[in-house]
């Protein structure tokens, strides 16, 4: 969805998912921003696939990422994110602290359900 909203709106924009849009050539080049909406939960190996947002990104890009994100206010029994079997990995404030320190990011804004991350 979000790539017909960016293209609607005279956004360039390709589109890459190993499901449905598995063009790997994609995967050599270096982007401006990249956008990741409610897919980050689904990763099962996060590790490798923040490692790899980091190289495909420009030295003054942002990746823009969209999720639930988990806090020590919410019953994790009765959360209604856990409920989803494609969802695997979840994350904290925390985490994405970590994420940007581990991998040499610059900055981290977090604003509800959106976390941008940049290079610069």
């Amino acid at each position: 969805m979000i790539t017909k909203v960016l293209k609607d709106n005279n956004y360039d924009v390709v589109a890459y998912d190993p499901f449905f849009h598995n063009y790997p050539r994609l995967l050599d080049s270096k982007y401006d921003y990249i956008a990741s909406c409610e897919v980050i939960e689904h990763f099962n190996s996060p590790y490798k696939e923040f490692e790899l947002f980091k190289k495909l990104l420009n030295q003054d890009a942002k990746l823009y990422l969209m999720t639930d994100i988990y806090d020590e206010n919410i019953d994790f029994n009765s959360w209604y994110y856990k409920n989803d079997p494609t969802h695997i990995f979840f994350y904290h404030r925390k985490t994405f602290e970590w994420i940007v320190d581990k991998f040499a990011f610059k900055s981290l804004k977090i604003n509800k359900r959106l976390i941008t991350i940049s290079n610069n």
